[in-house]
């Protein structure tokens, strides 16, 4: 049984995202209720005598009560329609500028707007990166994904967690396909999830796999033990934070200008090299050759550091001029961005 807490939480999260749906519902009924007390009022003018526009121009002009005089003498039953045509169009325009008020006032239209605008800029997303929780380890990876110049779209179950958030952001449960189909899945490049529990990033990570069978997916492992179960799941690579945070650790109290060159070229975005991939299509040029014939310093002005053959094969480091390069393969490469696209537009053909 969930935690009163725990309702209390869900109670607001459905609330947090009607809100905007019900103040357009309300308003919808407001402008419609306006619109059937002036057909009601034009077709009875029109039954007791009136010409159609004076008949129009007789029910707006006593609905709204701006008192001008009859277009033509009333009977008693006009009269007597006119004073039920007060009541009801009074009640209606008051009723409307109610709910405009509250809508406006309160943010659910400027919400519900907002929401929308935000829905169509994600649905026109495209190799971009979700990161499903908006904790510690979230932050961190969508700023790191954001200032190296990648889209991204946050989803969280917690409103207070996305407060603020100018990234695109989803506010849903990342194990429901429909939050992830909102997030843009079918479109993504890559998914990081990092919920608060290794059971819900294990349901999300299921479900995301489920849905794209190609997507590359990584997962955050709370405990050791947990990142086979994530792999099971169907996470490409499930990482434990403490653990690469103790390596880290390690690394630099022992080879220090190591750690810290490798850290500057994978994360220092003012250096002008970098250590990046570059995988061999099918029908890649580059594809059934060796290493000596493609020779990629050449090619490209990139170093050579390693290879790792196709299907997630071993990485051959400082590969050997006769290491046959297969299509698929990854080639691990160090270089500018500029030396780095001149390899991808050759391996590429």
């Amino acid at each position: 049984m969930a935690s009163p807490s725990t309702s209390s939480h869900r109670r607001t999260l459905l609330l947090g995202t009607s809100s905007g749906r019900d103040a357009i519902r309300r308003i919808s009924i407001a402008v419609l209720a306006l619109f059937i007390v002036t057909v009601v009022g034009t077709v009875g003018y029109i039954v007791l005598g009136f010409g159609p526009l004076d008949a129009l121009y007789q029910t707006v002009t006593t609905v709204a009560t701006v008192g001008f005089r009859e277009v033509q003498p009333l009977s008693h039953a006009g009269q007597v329609f006119t004073m039920v045509l007060i009541i009801l169009g009074v009640g209606t325009v008051l009723y409307n500028l109610g709910v405009l008020v509250e809508a406006v006032t309160e943010g659910h239209l400027r919400e519900y707007l907002w929401r929308s605008r935000m829905d169509r800029d994600i649905s026109h997303l495209r190799d971009h990166v979700i990161v499903c929780g908006h904790g510690r380890v979230g932050r961190s990876a969508t700023r790191q994904l954001v200032e190296t110049g990648h889209l991204v779209v946050v989803v969280d179950s917690d409103p207070a967690k996305l407060e603020g958030l100018t990234e695109p952001h989803v506010l849903g449960d990342a194990s429901r396909d429909d939050t992830l189909h909102e997030a843009g899945i079918d479109r993504a490049r890559a998914l990081i999830c990092a919920l608060g529990t290794d059971a819900e990033t294990v349901y999300a990570t299921l479900s995301a796999r489920a849905l794209r069978p190609d997507l590359v997916i990584i997962s955050r492992a709370r405990t050791l033990d947990s990142k086979e179960k994530l792999v099971l799941a169907g996470a490409t690579r499930a990482v434990n934070p403490q653990l690469i945070g103790g390596r880290r650790m390690a690394s630099f109290a022992l080879y220090a200008d190591v750690a810290e060159f490798l850290d500057e070229v994978m994360h220092e975005d003012d250096l002008d090299f970098r250590i990046e991939q570059v995988r061999l299509g099918e029908h890649s040029p580059l594809a059934g050759r060796s290493v000596g014939e493609v020779d990629v310093p050449a090619l490209s002005g990139c170093q050579l550091l390693a290879v790792r053959q196709p299907r997630k094969g071993a990485f051959l480091p400082n590969p050997a001029p006769d290491t046959a390069i297969e299509a698929g393969s990854t080639l691990i490469v160090f270089g500018s961005p500029e030396q780095v696209g001149a390899l991808r537009t050759s391996a590429a053909g």
